[in-house]
């Protein structure tokens, strides 16, 4: 009879839970939630029920009687107590770890009261001996959860009261993902039925701690649709628990799921030149799942105006890329004064990648920065700060396929673009073909191994096409940057060889013969009339063709100096590569013309002279070239005596010599001798040098003189030019002896900020101390630093030195730097800097400070001196969901308008 009583009662609660609660559609995730007092009372168990109830110790199943068409499956119940039944009230009780089990329904709670006749469902938790409130209701279908502080529900209307809920949406408004957290609690919740909630005193927030926000956003009511919307009456903002007035008579807060059309919220400002101004306001467009589209502008009172497009389109496993244009109309001053001025300006940027497992035979890639020079220098937006100091646009668009079979070839098309900045030059390739031919050996098989001469014989086959156009900013996209354009063509065929001599000597032989073809060459004549020489272009195919050889021999010499095992150093290794080579190349004079001067001497040249691929040589060329390639290591005794092999230090990493001797030349024969090395004798400190020595002497005007510098009075070498460059990254990390000190090592200093009025965020006397903080959950929200402060810095040293002249001039000296240092775990200092020696001068200095405020985030940018002085401040949310609450404020930008 019990057991029917139990199914008959299960059968009313079950199928309304069922039916009702577990059926939502959208998910409320539940959120860690802290002990608070209670806004409501948990019923109350009869006074009799020690008395009257069955103490359950394992699951009760409960399988016959009853309606059994009804169920579906098995029901599953328990508590730890007590299960209690009273027909007198027409209720059932579950007391302590309460669950009910049914398909995929789960319910749990510290108290569970099932009313049968009026078909409601009570769940609260339970005070412990403490008074602390523990087993708060956990309802589950699936993955829908549910956790507040009580629930009501009634199987009837399928209405629900909740209690202190707090739940978590998800809502992505980045550009093809991207997704934060939106916090909503609410003292009083009725559900209306399974997607409209209605709230009463709610809060608002993206902080991580729910129940003490730093900050949050309170409604009076609303009206809440999960994974949709909030709509809400008067909503203001509160800080610390303080109101501001920041409030809204009415508020809609988006939590749609995925990339969601809407308005982009502008920044105010002002600006002394051009007035009041409305920066990247606009609107966000998602097209597809494919592709979106973001459409923001400026307005400034002036008449000043910008706006700007932006695409991100990407599909999965093929390719992805950005589309991005800006255009901006400057005015300065106003109209009828002498410095009235109006300028436009654009900037176009494309980026595309291609996946390589699309179609590994075929590749199309672009990377496009073309505009107009000044874009950056007198762009008002703050976003192009970065960029001010661009001096050179750079594009290519290019497509490249493979075709595998034997033998395989390359080939591509490729568009180029080059533009200064500073001259506004453009140099164009539209477009450059490009195809080779793997290499070939004719006289060995494929796959097997190529020994001697006959069968290390091979030969490439590449060919080079491109039309090149030189223009200006003004006629680019005109019709006039063709004008000048230059078509031509190149075929190369290269042959080579290579064997051993003596097992020591390594041999090689080889020739290149190219073919250059051209669509214009030009003829040079006199014109007795107008007594100079005239050029006329000629139109048409024509083509000339040349070739060299050349012969190389070089060997490898090991030496190796011990100084024994007990020795700090214990050895020298040193390797050097001499070699020896050999060009010929002769002389093309077939391919030249002769014209009659004004003087009556013929003048000879070559109708090739404007050529892609320079133009053929009249002169015969045969040298001999040396080489000598040194590298030095070391090996060094370990300073751990447990370590018994010794370390290998690189000394010397390079060190080459290599100069000519022209066979052709009547007198200063012997060309300049180079010199380049590298080093890292300093640990993580790459040294790279260079130099250049001339073994001849020069006259007054530079010219270099068939009479060895020694025998003119100088030393064996003059030096004419020399450079040296360095670039080295530093951090704490490096400067810490047996690693860094646990936080709890220190616990025996003084855990304050010291006694030091003067002292900055607790800085005192040149130490750092910070509090060590710990949560409920244990973990570290404020390590100790000590006297460790951490920082990085990356540096670059530069300088170069040319004396061709005698000039014994320092072109360039100075010092790159820039690094973060942190002051806290959550005040971080930056900065951007360098030193020019030569001029006396710093370049451009900024300084970045950043806050981490929780859910808020501080920055400063400040450039304190120089052609760009300048500074910026903002604060706001960093969860994009509110993003649109910030501040931020500027100082009047440079200004060079062109």
């Amino acid at each position: 009879m019990q057991s029917k009583i139990h199914l008959f009662v299960l059968l009313f609660v079950l199928v309304g839970i069922q039916e009702t609660i577990l059926a939502q559609e959208d998910p409320i995730k539940p959120l860690p939630i802290k002990a608070v007092e209670d806004s409501i009372t948990a019923p109350l168990l009869p006074p009799n029920i020690l008395n009257d109830s069955i103490v359950v110790d394992s699951v009760e199943v409960d399988s016959t009687g009853g309606k059994q068409g009804t169920l579906l499956d098995k029901i599953k119940y328990k508590a730890k107590d007590y299960v209690k039944l009273s027909q007198s009230e027409n209720k059932i009780y579950l007391y302590n770890e309460a669950e009910i089990y049914y398909q995929d329904t789960e319910l749990k709670a510290g108290i569970i009261v099932m009313d049968y006749v009026k078909n409601e469902v009570n769940a609260g938790r339970i005070k412990d001996s403490t008074g602390t409130y523990s087993q708060y209701p956990f309802f589950k279908q699936g993955t829908n959860e549910v956790t507040p502080d009580s629930i009501r529900f009634n199987f009837d209307t399928q209405k629900a009261l909740i209690w202190n809920s707090r739940t978590e949406q998800q809502a992505g408004l980045g550009q093809f993902g991207g997704s934060d957290a939106m916090k909503v609690y609410a003292e009083v919740t009725k559900k209306e039925n399974d997607s409209v909630y209605f709230l009463s005193e709610g809060k608002l927030t993206t902080s991580k701690d729910t129940v003490d926000p730093d900050y949050y956003i309170r409604i009076r009511k609303a009206k809440f649709v999960p994974k949709k919307k909030i709509i809400a009456g008067f909503s203001n903002m509160y800080i610390v628990d303080v109101p501001t007035p920041i409030a809204l008579p009415f508020a809609y807060f988006p939590l749609s799921q995925g990339r969601t059309g809407g308005l982009i919220f502008p920044t105010f400002g002002n600006d002394p030149q051009r007035g009041y101004f409305v920066q990247n306001g606009g609107y966000y467009l998602p097209i597809s799942e494919y592709v979106d589209l973001s459409l923001t502008g400026d307005f400034y009172t002036n008449g000043s105006y910008g706006f700007r497009g932006s695409s991100i389109y990407t599909k999965r496993y093929k390719f992805r890329g950005s589309i991005d244009f800006s255009f901006e109309n400057l005015i300065q001053s106003q109209k009828g004064f002498d410095d009235f001025s109006r300028t436009s300006n654009y900037n176009i940027r494309i980026q595309h990648s291609q996946d390589a497992k699309s179609n590994p035979n075929s590749r199309f890639s672009a990377s496009v920065n073309l505009g107009s020079s000044q874009f950056f220098t007198n762009s008002l937006n703050q976003n192009n700060r970065n960029d001010v100091q661009t001096n050179t646009f750079q594009s290519s668009i290019s497509y490249s396929k493979t075709f595998p079979a034997y033998p395989s070839v390359n080939t591509s098309l490729t568009l180029t673009h080059t533009q200064n900045s500073r001259t506004e030059i453009i140099n164009m390739s539209l477009p450059t073909f490009q195809a080779s031919m793997e290499r070939i050996f004719p006289f060995a098989e494929r796959d097997g191994i190529k020994r001697g001469l006959i069968q290390n014989v091979n030969f490439q086959y590449d060919v080079n096409a491109q039309n090149s156009i030189t223009t200006n900013e003004e006629d680019f996209f005109t019709g006039a940057m063709f004008d000048d354009a230059r078509i031509g063509a190149r075929h190369r065929i290269p042959l080579a060889t290579n064997f051993k001599v003596a097992n020591y000597l390594s041999v090689s032989l080889g020739g290149t013969y190219e073919d250059v073809w051209t669509l214009e060459t030009i003829d040079r004549r006199f014109d007795n009339e107008l007594q100079e020489v005239v050029i006329d272009t000629i139109s048409g195919f024509d083509r000339f063709n040349r070739y060299n050889l050349s012969a190389s021999i070089g060997t490898t010499i090991y030496g190796t100096f011990n100084f024994g095992e007990d020795k700090k150093i214990q050895a020298l290794r040193h390797v050097m590569r001499p070699s020896i080579s050999y060009g010929y190349a002769p002389s093309f004079e077939q391919f030249y013309d002769t014209y009659i001067d004004g003087e009556g001497e013929e003048v000879q040249f070559t109708p090739f002279e404007t050529s892609i691929y320079g133009q053929p040589s009249l002169n015969r060329s045969s040298s001999l070239n040396f080489s000598l390639q040194n590298t030095l290591e070391a090996k060094v005794r370990d300073k751990d005596s447990t370590v018994l092999e010794p370390k290998k230090v690189s000394i010397l990493s390079n060190l080459t010599f290599s100069t000519s001797y022209n066979f052709e030349l009547d007198s200063v024969r012997l060309s300049p001798i180079v010199m380049n090395g590298a080093t890292e004798i300093i640990k993580n400190v790459p040294i790279n040098f260079a130099a250049t020595f001339d073994p001849y002497a020069i006259d007054n005007n530079g010219r270099r003189l068939n009479t060895l510098n020694i025998n003119n009075g100088g030393g064996l070498a003059r030096l004419t030019s020399a450079r040296i460059n360095t670039g080295f990254s530093l951090n704490s990390d490096m400067f810490k002896k047996g690693g860094a000190k646990k936080p709890d090592e220190n616990e025996n200093q003084d855990p304050g900020y010291g006694t030091n009025p003067f002292a900055l965020d607790g800085v005192q006397n040149g130490q750092t101390f910070f509090r060590r903080e710990e949560n409920e959950e244990g973990d570290v929200e404020n390590p100790a630093y000590a006297n460790k402060l951490p920082w990085d810095m990356r540096l670059t040293y530069v300088a170069t030195y040319n004396n061709n002249n005698r000039q014994r001039e320092i072109t360039n000296h100075s010092l790159m730097f820039s690094g973060n240092v942190k002051l806290t775990p959550k005040w971080e200092v930056g900065f951007n800097s360098g030193y020019d020696f030569r001029n006396k001068g710093f370049t451009d200095t900024r300084f970045n400070f950043n806050r981490d405020l929780d859910s808020f985030r501080l920055s400063f940018d400040w450039t304190p001196f120089g052609q760009f002085e300048r500074w910026y401040f903002f604060i706001g949310i960093k969860s994009s969901i509110l993003s649109d609450l910030k501040w931020e404020n500027r100082s009047q930008p440079f200004r060079s308008v062109r």
